[in-house]
């Protein structure tokens, strides 16, 4: 029995191509290398002893910064390629971390921002670019999966480091986050090969019927769409779903931190052992639907009454977690199907973009819900907008091939 496991956990992450890996080695220092993010707020509170307002307005320029550095980040994919765009963000945004433990104007401090976050943002399309370049076309699912478990592994060390720092002084975290962006880049320029650059990274003058943007798909324009909506509830698992578990279920800091961490041991542990079994049995859409009615289960358990709170919310993140696995792998495939090696950049930038106006948009409206009628209110809307997404992405799937005029060239 133990050596069946072994065997499909090993199966799980072989045939991989080592571009792969690498990348997921360098997404992973730069997620952990996002260490002074999670503290911003206090560092300008406790730090530049600043009101509150004032770290929420940084807060806010830093997803501004996001959403403008991942449109512009795909752009640049699609002009010089995946290599130099990664290179040049990591570094330049490792000496702008740098440079904040410089920074004692509050107004600088929000230029800085903006800055950095536009530089550091660009570098997700270019990496989630790069893997596509890389992976076979049987591979795509399980390489995008390693590289959100490189996420997770990074963001849940570099956070747990980061407080270490912070709790230290604060001014070093912007020295070990700014180092680690620029080990990352020098690891593309070392162990990522120019001479192994893609048709996507030096991309050929073709004509208009050929290169189709991603604003022209009608089947994208509606799937991101969709997309946004569904990271905007995703988003409020880690922003205002601990704080409901604090203020009305009375679990302490350290319980809702375990919990919380129950997210990146269970994707770590099954995310891709499950991948591999379910590759290529469904339609990546089918998984993405089955996602969404998953996350509106765990947001209806919310709404149990608080009797074993533990237990709850325990199963609660449980669900929540495999609605994530389900869809958020099989959306990336679903994306790089639709895209080219001359478009596959600004494909790779409007899924980044979900992310980033998901950040923005979801904790601002989730606590203003929260404030009008309660959590109640905050958790029966997100469920509606879970099921919602789930119809409307089983509706876009029943008519993908009316959208096929702009798909067939991307295949």
């Amino acid at each position: 029995m133990l050596a069946k496991i072994v065997h499909s956990y090993r199966q799980s992450f072989t045939g991989l191509a080592k571009e792969t890996w690498l990348l997921s080695l360098v997404m992973m220092i730069n997620r952990a290398g996002t260490m002074a993010v999670p503290f911003m707020s206090m560092y300008v509170t406790q730090s530049m002893h600043r009101s509150l307002a004032d770290a929420g307005l940084i807060i806010t320029l830093f997803g501004v910064g996001s959403v403008l550095g991942a449109s512009a980040g795909g752009f640049m994919v699609d002009k010089i390629g995946f290599r130099p765009v990664q290179i040049f963000t990591s570094i330049v945004s490792g000496l702008l971390f740098i440079g904040f433990a410089f920074v004692q104007d509050y107004s600088q401090l929000c230029l800085l921002t903006v800055v950095l976050s536009f530089v550091a943002e660009a570098f997700r399309p270019a990496n989630f670019t790069a893997i596509a370049a890389y992976s076979k076309p049987e591979n795509i699912t399980r390489s995008y999966s390693l590289n959100r478990l490189a996420i997770n592994i990074g963001w849940a060390s570099g956070a747990s480091l980061g407080g270490l720092i912070a709790a230290y002084d604060y001014h070093w975290l912007f020295f070990v986050d700014g180092g680690s962006n620029i080990v990352a880049g020098l690891l593309i320029v070392l162990l990522l090969p120019s001479a192994k650059k893609r048709a996507a990274t030096q991309p050929q003058e073709a004509s208009p019927a050929v290169v189709k943007k991603p604003w022209q798909d009608a089947f994208f324009i509606r799937f991101i769409l969709l997309t946004a909506l569904f990271n905007t509830c995703f988003f409020l698992v880690f922003r205002l779903v601990p704080v409901y578990w604090k203020e009305s279920w009375h679990l302490g800091e350290s319980m809702i931190g375990v919990v919380l961490g129950m997210n990146g041991v269970i994707i770590a542990l099954f995310e891709m052992l499950l991948v591999n079994r379910w590759e290529g049995k469904r339609q990546p859409m089918q998984y993405i639907v089955m996602g969404c009615m998953a996350n509106a289960v765990g947001f209806g358990i919310l709404l149990l009454p608080n009797i074993t709170p533990l237990v709850l919310a325990l199963a609660c993140m449980t669900l929540m977690t495999l609605g994530e696995m389900l869809a958020m792998p099989f959306m990336n495939t679903l994306i790089m199907q639709r895209s080219n090696a001359w478009n596959r950049g600004q494909y790779a930038a409007g899924y980044t973009l979900s992310w980033s106006v998901a950040q923005v948009v979801g904790p601002a409206t989730g606590a203003w819900l929260a404030q009008l009628g309660g959590y109640s209110l905050l958790w029966a809307v997100l469920i509606v907008v879970c099921i919602a997404c789930a119809v409307a992405f089983s509706w876009l799937k029943k008519r993908q091939h009316q959208y096929e005029q702009y798909a067939g060239v991307f295949k």
